[in-house]
């Protein structure tokens, strides 16, 4: 006969393995969810356009954020982590892209929201490049999973454009 520790060990072989084999296959049902979710932003207006030493373009705005995320969450979703980053080019960089508004949505009841907020964080250029210049608002995120990889997408938002002259707010 198998001794106690025997029969324990074959036991908790069985369950872990049996665990491990739902939490691939929870993962993979992921691949079945087509989310849609939608956003909207309106800059409702520039608090202040500086050209600060040593000659960098600084920008503060107050915007209207309203999304829907709420098709992004499944059984298998712990939370989001969602920001919105100002992406423009320059004679530089064909690519800039400064973060302006972050937040984290831990439940899909907190997914549909409408927010009004100045950015968060600087949109500074370095250089004289942002007068006049257009740029898009693209809102990001990130699905953190319980079990499974991470998930990134993004939404892109265009036809926006900067004051053509530097302005105090």
């Amino acid at each position: 006969m198998h001794s106690f520790v025997y029969r324990a060990n074959v036991l908790l072989t069985l369950a872990l393995t049996i665990l491990a084999l739902m939490c691939v296959i929870a993962s993979f049902s992921d691949n079945f969810n087509f989310p849609s979710p939608s956003a909207e932003i309106q800059i409702v207006k520039f608090n202040g356009f500086q050209k600060k030493p040593p000659g960098n373009d600084e920008v503060s705005l107050t915007m209207n954020i309203t999304a829907d995320l709420q098709s992004l969450f499944t059984w298998n979703t712990k939370q989001l982590f969602i920001f919105v980053a100002a992406e423009y080019e320059t004679p530089q960089n064909s690519l800039n892209q400064v973060s302006l508004w972050d937040a984290i949505i831990p439940a899909k009841e907190h997914a549909k929201f409408w927010i009004q907020t100045k950015n968060k964080y600087r949109f500074v250029d370095q250089g004289s490049n942002l007068r006049g210049k257009e740029f898009n608002l693209t809102l990001h995120w990130h699905i953190m999973p319980k079990t499974g990889k991470m998930f990134a997408d993004k939404l892109v938002l265009s036809g926006f454009r900067l004051p053509e002259e530097h302005r105090r707010g």
